[in-house]
């Protein structure tokens, strides 16, 4: 009989432990299991959720580059038309420049010339002065005052 009592003693424990753990184990342990669940689908559903944002980002990135890509050109086109204004205005600025520098130096080639015609005129006057004294100092006479005109040629 020992035997049967142990089967029912057994038996009766084991649907006490079955109670014990359906009463007070079994809930916490399907909360914490359905959080869990939750939290999973959730995650789940985040990391899709991100993924598409990923994907909207990633398009509006294109997006951005392109328009920048296409800003950076005009930019750089503009650049390009200002450096040659540039260069167009300094080399019509150079061009006046020289040509008032070629005209102040032709100015003062003038006056330079004026002046060495004046000076050539006034040595030319004293010459003729002194030739003409030497001339009449003399006797006239057709060889002397040969002498004195090659003489006045080479003081020339």
């Amino acid at each position: 009989m020992n035997i049967n009592l142990t089967l029912i003693a057994q038996a009766i424990s084991f649907a006490v432990f079955i109670l014990f753990t359906v009463k007070f184990v079994w809930p916490p342990l399907m909360k914490a299991i359905e959080e869990r669940q939750k939290q999973i689908a959730d995650g789940l559903a985040a990391g899709e959720q991100g993924k598409q944002q990923l994907e909207a980002s990633g398009k509006l990135a294109s997006e951005e580059v392109a328009k920048a890509r296409v800003r950076a050109a005009e930019i750089i086109a503009q650049a390009e038309k200002r450096g040659l204004q540039m260069i167009e205005e300094a080399k019509n600025s150079a061009k006046a420049e020289g040509e008032r520098m070629i005209a102040g130096a032709k100015s003062e080639i003038q006056q330079e010339v004026s002046s060495a015609k004046e000076a050539l005129r006034e040595q030319v006057a004293v010459l003729v002065v002194s030739g003409a004294e030497k001339i009449l100092q003399r006797e006239v006479n057709a060889q002397a005052h040969a002498d004195l005109l090659t003489q006045l040629k080479r003081e020339l």
